[in-house]
């Protein structure tokens, strides 16, 4: 049976607005002449006894775990998970925690795109689109959301468009079972400078990372800076989204994929 992989991670790359400055990635790029020098130095030989005076390209990055496509896992939301489950909660995983039969499920996308920069999603827009699409969802499917966000990656207006996901819209997924979620937007709320705004208008401060939160009540993780989901129909496809296993972290990069069998 044939085989098709659609790439749905973006790439780790410095110089563009794809985090606010104090996250923005670091990356040190050696060339192959520059690495030279010293390993010639090590080896106590001249750099022209290397191939044509070349040794290794590499690179040194100093970047946070929530930088580029990742995993964020339910310790980035809150200390405790699973409130609404067992009495006291329990403490939050870490992203070395998660099980990774999470990882790689059946995936589900909504289309989200026309919804106003801002939007806080609520579960009557979440049942309208599966309704839409004709989904039923079922434990531990993959459900991804398609913002508007997605086609300004990189864009100096990235990190404040696109609608994001509210705390009563996260549990209307997670009581259906589902566990892990994702977003072509910097974040799964709303942006960070519309919540600002609302809060100088008189919102509660509950307001602030809502969905995020959501992870208190039921445990669950959520990808963040996802890319290319327009090109993907609404379900009919595995997503492979393994963490990198990043000790007692809060997230993990992870090149999620789409998995078609044709």
């Amino acid at each position: 049976m044939a085989r098709r992989i659609v790439d749905i991670s973006v790439a780790l790359k410095q110089g563009i607005r794809s985090d606010p400055p104090w996250a923005l990635p670091q990356i040190d790029y050696h060339d192959h002449r520059m690495t030279a020098p010293p390993i010639a130095d090590y080896f106590d030989i001249r750099q022209d006894q290397l191939p044509e005076g070349n040794y290794a390209a590499r690179e040194q990055a100093r970047i946070s775990t929530h930088a580029g496509t990742h995993l964020d896992s339910p310790y980035h939301f809150f200390p405790r998970q699973d409130e609404a489950l067992v009495p006291g909660g329990r403490p939050s995983m870490r992203i070395d925690e998660v099980p990774l039969d999470w990882c790689f499920q059946p995936g589900v996308k909504l289309d989200f795109r026309a919804l106003p920069d801002g939007y806080t999603v609520q579960p009557d827009d979440v049942a309208k689109e599966l309704d839409r699409i004709g989904h039923v969802l079922k434990p531990l499917e993959i459900v991804m959301v398609n913002t508007r966000a997605g086609s300004r990656y990189g864009e100096d207006d990235y990190i404040d468009v696109g609608c994001g996901m509210g705390k009563a819209a996260t549990l209307y997924l997670l009581e259906r079972g589902i566990r892990v979620c994702g977003t072509d937007a910097w974040s799964w709320d709303i942006p960070f400078s519309v919540t600002k705004a609302r809060l100088a208008e008189g919102a509660s401060p509950d307001i602030i990372w809502e969905g995020h939160r959501a992870g208190r009540e039921i445990g669950y993780c959520h990808m963040e800076k996802l890319h290319n989901l327009e090109a993907l129909p609404a379900d009919g496809f595995m997503v492979a989204c393994f963490p990198v296993k990043v000790h007692r972290a809060s997230a993990g990069w992870t090149r999620a994929v789409a998995i078609f069998e044709e």
